[in-house]
């Protein structure tokens, strides 16, 4: 008799937008009249620039012909696209990276989930919390984070890094040391950031404890200061203890498309194993590469007219998170994020739980945003608002919610 992955059993239930999905898909049954504003998920809702979009039709127009048709594409994904983002996203901010320690995947949450297989099943796991759901679950699934304790919703094996109003929402260095550290700045879901100067603490404890950082920077298309680095590669050794997450769903509206990217330095070592190699075995082993199709849209990203297109898109986003932050906290909210962000965080009203205020909102605003506890522990009493959606329902939603 074959047996399954008991890990996965141990999971607690769904995983949270599928959660949020079928409470308001039930709620759609029970009210099908309901005028719905969703500012749940992070799912972008603006079409792909126009640079972007030739280079689909281009890329597609190639493939109708013998001579320019792709099939498989290489390993680490097409040489022009990690031409591109080496340059463009690395070596123009002075970050010592090339092209061959790029890996093109299908997004970032491929990434996030897959990169723990390199590690072994002894490795203790540090997170943010609250966190993206994916660290912590992807974990678990690969037993490596203990048992689970309802009551207080943690892993018996995970060190858990409390983000909290008192702290700014940014983790503080752990006092028990992890083999493995997830950061994501700005982060998701709080929307805070971290300043280089703070980033290289975390570079530095690293480097001294023997730890690797998994760093997501799938949203570092928000940051407006300047004081907030774009990567964690401006700071000094991160080339020995950091693996970089990139997407382009959040900057360049590819939720649909799918395309992500890994950064592997090669200086990034155990012992004498090379993690870069690890992870080239594993990506030419399991993955058989974004298709060409996606790649040449991708590339369009570093166009002159693709960077200044995905600049516009980028700022009504950030239009609607101020204009989110601002209702809000003209309305007596206490809210934080915003600024470097897509993501504003608030804090529940008249100590509602983070689940009692999802339904006071979907029932009473018809608006859907997704509970912070559904982000860990230090979620609860807490709720994240995005602002991936049009211009004219975020207004809609803040007026909605402001009446309420």
């Amino acid at each position: 008799m074959y047996s399954v992955n008991e890990n996965y059993l141990k999971l607690p239930g769904s995983y949270l937008f599928s959660n949020i999905a079928k409470k308001v898909a039930a709620f759609s049954a029970a009210n099908p009249d309901a005028p719905i504003i969703r500012l749940g998920i992070g799912d972008v809702t603006q079409p792909l620039a126009p640079a972007i979009i030739e280079a689909l039709h281009s890329a597609v127009d190639e493939m109708a012909h013998a001579e320019t048709f792709h099939g498989y594409a290489p390993d680490l994904g097409y040489e022009f696209l990690r031409s591109a983002i080496a340059k463009n996203d690395f070596q123009a901010r002075g970050c010592d990276i090339a092209a061959d320690e790029i890996f093109i995947s299908d997004g970032a949450k491929s990434d996030s989930g897959n990169i723990q297989e390199i590690f072994g099943p002894d490795c203790r796991i540090a997170v943010g919390d609250p966190v993206y759901p994916v660290y912590v679950d992807t974990n678990v699934m690969a037993g490596r984070t203990g048992t689970y304790d309802p009551k207080t919703e943690t892993w018996s094996n995970v060190i858990y890094m409390p983000c909290t109003a008192e702290n700014g929402f940014v983790p503080e260095l752990p006092k028990e040391v992890p083999d493995m550290i997830y950061l994501c700045f700005p982060n998701n879901p709080t929307g805070a950031a971290i300043t280089k100067d703070e980033l290289q603490k975390w570079v530095d404890y690293a480097n001294k404890n023997g730890a690797v950082i998994i760093y997501d920077a799938a949203y570092e298309a928000y940051i407006t200061e300047e004081d907030v680095p774009h990567s964690i590669f401006e700071c000094e050794g991160a080339r020995t203890c950091a693996i970089e997450l990139r997407s382009f769903s959040k900057n360049a509206g590819f939720t649909g498309v799918r395309l992500g990217a890994t950064i592997i330095p090669k200086d990034l070592k155990c012992g004498d194993v090379m993690l870069h190699s690890l992870w080239a075995r594993r990506h030419g082993t399991k993955y058989n590469g974004a298709p060409y199709i996606v790649q040449k849209a991708g590339a369009a990203v570093y166009t002159e007219a693709g960077k200044a297109q995905i600049k516009e898109q980028i700022a009504y986003y950030q239009k609607n998170a101020r204009t989110i932050y601002e209702g809000l906290k003209n309305a007596g909210y206490t809210v934080s994020g915003a600024v470097n962000s897509p993501y504003v965080w608030l804090k529940t009203p008249d100590n509602m739980t983070s689940w009692e205020f999802f339904d006071f909102l979907l029932e009473k605003a018809n608006v859907v945003g997704t509970p912070g506890s559904g982000f860990g522990p230090s979620g609860e009493g807490y709720f994240r608002l995005t602002a991936f959606g049009s211009y004219e329902n975020t207004l809609e939603a803040i007026k909605r919610i402001e009446n309420i």
